[in-house]
């Protein structure tokens, strides 16, 4: 039965790894329907450029994702020193820094699968809302952002998913702070290393891959009924 029970450090790592992707999913969400929006309905200089950079976290080296982050938010960074003298917001070996990486990390898999509903949404209905005099914003919340929303929750889920993993990036920029930076990934990779942690090890995997797969069977059913209710489909 031992082996079922949490250790106070376990169980605050893993409340710590909700709170950084609930904060990452929080921040990026928004920013990715915006992105994904753009990059489906508008044509512009620079397009491929655009594309390209929201999806180089997936082909960078985590490690290095982590390095740019901590060049650029670390305390003698460009950004982190002016968010810190500004607004007082501190990044580099802090959770809300552990946040940031897992937001970074996991915003390509949010934006491709709502880039895709956007695309999806048929531009003749939104074409028809502007001949009726609605203001493309009108047009946006009405018809398009309704109509994507499938792709946005499943989108959102499986970025919390991604959030709640990431390792590299993070221990890269906040380091493997106890209670301030541990997270699940970083949390099982701490027992990896020690003599008389493979027990732990064992535990902290199973529940996150329990977490994962919960994640993973949520956004698939609530996709469902969200297509089935909007009439685009049957559960």
């Amino acid at each position: 039965m031992d082996f079922f029970n949490l250790q106070p450090d376990e169980w605050q790592a893993l409340q710590l790894t909700l709170k950084v992707a609930a904060m990452a999913l929080l921040v990026t969400l928004p920013l990715a329907v915006l992105v994904a929006y753009l990059l489906a309905r508008f044509r512009f200089p620079g397009h491929g450029l655009v594309n390209a950079l929201v999806h180089m976290p997936l082909v960078l080296p985590p490690v290095v994702t982590g390095y740019v982050l901590l060049l650029a938010f670390g305390p003698k960074g460009p950004v982190g020193s002016f968010l810190s003298e500004v607004f007082g917001l501190s990044f580099a070996f802090n959770w809300t820094g552990a946040a940031l990486a897992a937001g970074v990390m996991a915003f390509p898999l949010l934006v491709r699968p709502i880039r895709i509903s956007f695309e999806a949404v048929d531009p003749r209905l939104e074409e028809a809302a502007k001949s009726l005099g609605a203001h493309r914003a009108v047009t946006f919340f009405t018809i398009t952002l309704p109509l994507a929303l499938p792709g946005i929750l499943g989108g959102a889920i499986l970025g919390f998913a991604k959030a709640m993993g990431e390792f590299g990036a993070t221990i890269t920029f906040v380091s493997n702070i106890p209670g301030e930076t541990r997270t699940l990934a970083l949390a099982l990779y701490t027992a990896t290393q020690t003599p008389s942690g493979d027990l732990a090890a064992l535990r902290l995997t199973l529940i996150a891959a329990v977490v994962a797969f919960a994640a993973l069977i949520a956004s698939e059913v609530l996709a469902r009924r969200l297509r089935a209710r909007m009439g685009g489909g049957h559960a």
